[in-house]
């Protein structure tokens, strides 16, 4: 049966393909299947998803609504309807009184609960309506929580006394907190979740999840921009939306947004949370030592949080916005989105939350019954293979070793020996680590030196090679889970080492000082390096990183080894040092984490701007979660510019004739470096605006730009095109693009010798994702060669492997080898549509190599592409058919 509506609310009139874009993924939804969409960037596709969605999402809670007011209609007739005739049966020789009365009671529960879910929807609906509209209570709440901010303030002060410093015998109480069994950490979780919250009437609120729809993406500023989309789309006034992020994003304390790393700031923030717990428990009636008092954030209260939850509730916010709400209530923006998760209808965060179980759990994430949309999810299954793999070096190990020895030699008279027996384990399995490496623990790794190489293993054979194999990880992962070693340990590491002090001197072992004497001096000199010149500006937060404590590493590290041994790899790369090499573990089937996303949700959209090759995500991530083909949906709109606004052309030679191969054996010689340079000259002398060059590799682009200033063709170049290149740091990027822009726009006015700009980039650099070159910043995209993956690379060539041996061969081709072209034509489909972002824009893309000419090749380009490219043999055709290209347009802008 057919199911979906003919219109949707828009801002406008939608184009045609939006309208094919709503009315299939309103079907997907309802049918609750899984879909992979693909839409191309200028399409509108954010507002297609969002007025789609919405539609469906509204359109399922009135039927909710309508179907249980039927149902609390048919339970209240036939309860009335059994009470009849139980009485008129009561006179009856012997009545069947036991199946009447279960039967009654039935019917009596389910018009109850009915009726409490009728209930608790109109309160909450009348709650939001009286947030979105009463604003006098908006600016009363938000003075009531100013006052009660000034009144914690001087509440603190009064309890300060000048010249005492906080108790160290406290402080270390939290440091060596014992590992609880299942029933003391569940109760003091439960404490600690409810504890010193104030009573809230309609607490029944807080923990009901309504159907909602979790809508993930890449970054922060990707996430923004759909925010904005939703407040400019019909459904802003009536949407309750929360956007999610971490705490060092959403943090506002500003002491400790200074703490810089995302692992201190968290440690900080539980730390002054956990503060606060103890602080209430004490005004109830446990006494204090003078002197002890600990610091507590000002913007973690009940009240100001449950205020600032209802406003997020009530109006749509960005992240931004959020911070500015959060001072504004003196609030904490992280803790107050988290408690409007459940009755949230709409819920923006980055995919990594949604992706990974963990922090599913931690951030309060419920997918049963929900619709997750994952956008930007090209790159899905690298995704899904980077969160679940984890990486040690032997520095890492090392370091971990020292500091847990220490922390157990300094408080083993304090600690249970079930505490102590798990820490030996853990010191057990990061030494079989280091001796996989070639290294030993207690000697400085920077010294220690081994034999170089590379060896990969399965999760059995590295366990068996480290002696290791008759540890039960999955206790120990249980055990960094209640405990929480990783955090204790690195307050531990903080308290001591940032005194100046060696965390040796703390030891009661001389033993192990003289066994850990020279790692102490190598972490010592790591925490007292200096930044002496510019070239070192980066090493600020690698100083960071060096003095916290690697245990969080090693406990992901732990986590990974649990995985099946048929789902992941373990690679070991040797150095000249213990200090340099690393152990890596390799996912290699990312389906087993995302199986339960689409186990446990009612639909999932993957959509994307560019989507082909689409053969993967079926394959390697659908299909091997055990979704069948009946299951999922595909659709796939072309472009809203005109046909002739585009021009793909695939050049098989150049100028010369020279034949365009652009393999690896081939690219480096002279005669197709000297060919390269003639195409992008001839493309500068009838191109207007910026030409965007894209070179298959950095060292591909070092080597052919350092032959062109050797053979005088980058002057030629120059002559026409001022010439830009891609920056090797991050942080200039978009001074280089300020450039480049500013150069075109100048060329245009001044009509001089040059006519724009020439930008050299590389594929999968800074600049092939997430930077449009609209309009006169991109009127022609020149591919060079195809940017194959290394072949040679272990753990690319352990993926074939693993897909050759668990996945279905087709066409000819086998999975390893399908997945080798995959990742080559996602990189370049991703590159050439930097270029159209809208619907007046128009541009050339020109795929310089003869293989892109092949059915199998040409069939992976985006729809909206393949279908308008033209291949071409020789040079002359084609570019007579760019230059009539660019005459038309000019005529056209004439006219």
């Amino acid at each position: 049966m057919e199911t979906g509506r003919s219109t949707f609310p828009f801002p406008y009139q939608p184009y045609t393909i939006q309208e094919q874009f709503m009315k299939a993924l309103y079907t997907t939804l309802d049918q609750g299947k899984v879909g992979i969409f693909e839409s191309p960037t200028g399409t509108g596709k954010s507002l297609s998803l969002i007025c789609g969605a919405l539609s469906w999402l509204t359109d399922h809670e009135e039927k909710k609504k309508q179907e249980a007011a039927a149902l609390l209609q048919d339970g209240e007739a036939a309860l009335s309807t059994n009470t009849a005739q139980a009485s008129t049966s009561s006179s009856s020789a012997e009545p069947d009184w036991i199946t009447d009365f279960v039967q009654k009671k039935a019917e009596r529960d389910l018009v109850s609960k009915l009726k409490e879910e009728e209930l608790r929807r109109k309160k909450r609906e009348e709650r939001l309506e009286m947030i979105r509209n009463n604003v006098q209570l908006k600016y009363a709440m938000k003075r009531k929580s100013c006052e009660e901010d000034e009144a914690f303030k001087l509440l603190q002060l009064s309890k300060e006394e000048p010249g005492e410093e906080p108790g160290n015998q406290e402080d270390e109480d939290l440091i060596i907190a014992e590992y609880e069994s299942d029933d003391e950490s569940k109760s003091k979780s439960r404490c600690m979740l409810f504890c010193g919250a104030e009573d809230d009437e309609d607490e029944d609120l807080v923990e009901e999840h309504v159907t909602k729809i979790y809508y993930c993406s890449r970054t922060h500023s990707q996430l923004a921009q759909f925010v904005h989309e939703v407040q400019k789309s019909p459904f802003s006034k009536d949407i309750s939306l929360v956007t999610l992020g971490s705490r060092q994003n959403m943090c506002i304390n500003e002491e400790v947004r200074r703490l810089g790393s995302i692992q201190r700031i968290n440690d900080r923030c539980l730390e002054m949370q956990k503060n606060k717990h103890e602080k209430q428990q004490s005004e109830e009636g446990v006494k204090r030592k003078r002197g002890t008092a600990k610091s507590v954030c000002p913007f973690y209260k009940a009240s100001a949080m449950q205020q600032m939850r209802d406003e997020v509730l009530g109006t749509v916010h960005d992240i931004e916005q959020l911070l500015k709400l959060g001072r504004e209530t003196h609030s904490c923006p992280y803790y107050a989105t988290r408690h409007a998760i459940p009755p949230a209808q709409l819920v923006v965060l980055p995919y990594q939350m949604v992706l990974h179980e963990a922090t599913r759990h931690a951030s309060g994430i419920h997918l049963k019954g929900q619709v997750v949309i994952i956008d930007e999810a090209h790159n899905l299954s690298d995704t899904l293979s980077c969160i679940h793999s984890a990486e040690l070096s032997g520095a890492q190990l090392c370091r971990a070793h020292s500091q847990l020895s220490q922390y157990a030699d300094r408080y083993r008279s304090r600690l249970k020996a079930k505490n102590l027996m798990y820490i030996k384990q853990v010191l057990f399995v990061i030494e079989g680590l280091v001796r996989v490496l070639g290294g030993k623990v207690g000697q400085n790794p920077q010294t220690q030196t081994t034999q170089a190489g590379t060896e990969m293993l399965t999760i059995n054979n590295f366990l068996f090679k480290a002696q290791i194999d008759n540890i039960n990880l999955f206790k120990l992962q249980r055990y960094f889970e209640k405990s929480m070693i990783s955090r204790k340990l690195s307050g531990f590491v903080e308290k001591y080492a940032g005194s100046g002090v060696s965390l040796q001197t703390h030891s009661s072992s001389n033993k192990e000082n003289r066994r850990t004497e020279g790692l102490n001096l190598y972490l010592q000199t790591l925490q007292n390096k200096q930044i002496t010149s510019p070239d070192q500006q980066g090493s600020v937060e690698e100083e960071k990183v060096l003095s916290a404590s690697p245990m969080m590493q090693v406990e992901g590290f732990f986590m990974a080894l649990t995985n099946t041994n048929t789902d992941g790899r373990v690679v070991v790369h040797r150095q000249v040092t213990v200090s340099d090499s690393s152990v890596k573990f390799l996912l290699l089937n990312p389906a087993v984490h995302f199986a339960q996303v689409l186990k446990e949700c009612r639909a999932v959209i993957i959509a994307g701007g560019t989507m082909q090759p689409v053969s993967d995500f079926k394959q390697e991530l659908l299909f091997s979660a055990g979704v069948g083909e009946e299951r999922i949906t595909e659709f796939s709109c072309g472009h809203v510019i005109p046909p002739e606004n585009i021009l793909p052309i695939v050049l098989c030679s150049g100028p010369s004739g020279q034949e365009l191969d652009f393999t690896f054996q081939n690219r480096d010689s002279p005669r197709m470096m000297d060919e390269t340079g003639r195409i992008l000259s001839n493309i500068c002398n009838v191109v207007p605006g910026g030409v965007v060059c894209f070179f298959p590799s950095y060292e591909y682009s070092r080597r052919i730009i350092s032959h062109w200033e050797a053979s005088g063709a980058l002057a030629r170049l120059g002559n026409k095109k001022k010439i830009f290149q891609e920056p090797k740091k991050a942080n200039q990027l978009e001074q280089v693009l300020s450039d480049f822009s500013r150069c075109i726009q100048r060329c245009a006015l001044d009509g001089g010798s040059l006519t724009g700009a020439l930008l050299f980039s590389v594929v999968g650099g800074k600049m092939s994702e997430g930077i449009n070159f609209s309009d006169d910043l991109g009127r022609c995209v020149v591919m060079v060669g195809m940017p194959y993956p290394n072949i040679k690379s272990p753990e690319l060539l352990e993926k074939m492997s693993y897909l050759d041996k668990h996945l279905p061969h087709s066409g000819g081709r086998s999975p390893g080898q399908a997945l080798i072209d995959n990742l080559c034509m996602k990189a370049v489909n991703q590159s050439i549509g930097r270029a159209i972002r809208h619907r007046g824009d128009y541009s050339s893309i020109v795929l310089c190599d003869r293989r892109y000419s092949r059915p199998a090749t040409l069939s992976k380009l985006p729809t909206w592409i393949k279908d308008r490219t033209s291949t071409h043999t020789s040079f002359g055709p084609a570019f007579a058919e760019q230059n009539q290209c660019i005459l038309n347009k000019n005529t056209k802008s004439l006219l």
